[in-house]
């Protein structure tokens, strides 16, 4: 039996078990109750309430929960942009929300959804939220992994607030923990020099040597390296097209436009891989296939990776980290930031630099080559007129 509302000094708000209620009427002079934690914010909440009907502005507040509505809301999300949803994301979303493909909670799954369950949207303010994202980092995960629990709930209350459903969004402008950096995130913040690199090939199983000389060569992300097929690969233009990933179980697009892209490939690499074309059952063959040939477990090649690394020397490689060398050989031999975006499918040369500056030598080189820009007169061969003692003197 629920508790009988007690009459407080204040007109309109009452004390009801360990809350308060309060009366207002709405826009069409309707009797409405409200609810609040302190008498302070029944009153707060009471005459808010009360100058919004007063000013034309009162919207009524939905009773709907955010388990019913989170249902709802992803089987029709359509994104916050011209681009729409990509189903991938809309799987990632409802991962991370805690359902299912029908819409109902999953019970191995700790999301948003089996955390604020059946509380009113209208309910959820911005100190939820915040207990919601630390729940997360409680795991001890990276702020990355915070980010992706944190994305859809955003995005749903948005939804909400065009839909009318609440008045304002409680989740945005929350800034995020910073989270716990993972082993994998680590070791991406590294790259292998050449010898390290020649020395991890020489290690690896040589059925697993040109699966991980490619992605050295190419920069592609595993997940882009498994579903390719051999009618990806131009050899007459020795390309290779992106245009797929296969990732957490599902196979798609890359994540954004940028990920379609033809990559280039050197000509021993091309030559090892028409070999390989040539015994393959057709175009639609899988050029580094699993078991079966079925697409290629990424973990396995993981697991083999590392065991390789460990026997070169350098243990806290990983598949990742062949990327990040591909990006820092690229820049070492030349290619500038456009150039090096394009290769590796990033959406802008300043988030390229932004990721591998830190792996580029900041050396700066003798300006001696400068001297062919000036005029003889200036100075032309200094080297045959002093000596670098003599120079070096003259600045004294």
């Amino acid at each position: 039996m629920s508790a009988r509302r007690e009459r407080t000094r204040y007109p309109g708000i009452f004390k009801r078990g360990s809350r308060y209620s309060f009366t207002y009427r709405d826009n069409r002079g309707r009797p409405r109750w409200g609810s609040a934690a302190t008498i302070a914010e029944a009153k707060a909440k009471r005459a808010a309430l009360t100058a919004d009907v007063a000013r034309g502005e009162y919207r009524a507040l939905s009773s709907v929960t955010f388990e019913a509505y989170a249902a709802e809301w992803i089987a029709n999300y359509q994104g916050r942009t011209a681009r729409g949803l990509r189903e991938q994301t809309r799987r990632e979303y409802r991962r991370a929300l805690g359902l299912d493909e029908e819409g109902n909670v999953r019970e191995d799954n700790g999301g948003a959804v089996a955390y604020f369950g059946r509380r009113r949207l209208a309910e959820i303010e911005p100190r939820d939220v915040k207990a919601y994202i630390a729940h997360v980092a409680e795991r001890g995960v990276a702020r990355d992994t915070i980010r992706l629990a944190v994305a859809p709930v955003r995005a749903l209350f948005a939804t909400a607030v065009e839909e009318g459903l609440i008045r304002s969004n409680p989740a945005a402008g929350i800034r995020l923990p910073a989270g716990v950096a993972r082993e994998q995130e680590q070791e991406h913040a590294k790259a292998l020099s050449e010898d390290e690199l020649r020395a991890l090939l020489v290690a690896a199983d040589e059925p697993w040597r040109l699966l991980f000389t490619f992605l050295a060569q190419t920069g592609l992300r595993i997940s882009e390296a498994v579903p390719l097929r051999f009618a990806d690969v131009d050899f007459g233009r020795r390309r290779v097209k992106v245009r797929r990933r296969y990732h957490k179980g599902n196979l798609g697009s890359p994540k954004s436009r940028y990920g379609r892209r033809d990559v280039p490939l050197a000509a021993g690499t091309a030559r090892a891989l028409w070999d390989r074309r040539k015994a393959a059952p057709g175009d639609d063959a899988l050029v580094f296939p699993g078991r079966d040939g079925a697409l290629l477990n990424a973990s396995t090649a993981y697991r083999t990776l590392r065991s390789a690394a460990k026997t070169a020397g350098v243990p806290w490689a990983g598949l990742h980290t062949l990327r990040h060398t591909c990006a820092t050989i690229l820049f070492n031999r030349g290619l500038n930031a456009k150039q090096v975006q394009v290769w590796l499918g990033h959406h802008s040369p300043a988030f390229t630099l932004a990721t591998y500056v830190h792996l580029l030598g900041d050396d700066l080189p003798a300006a001696d080559f400068l001297d062919t820009l000036a005029p003889a007169t200036i100075g032309g061969d200094v080297g045959d007129e002093a000596s670098n003692e003599e120079i070096a003197t003259w600045a004294m």
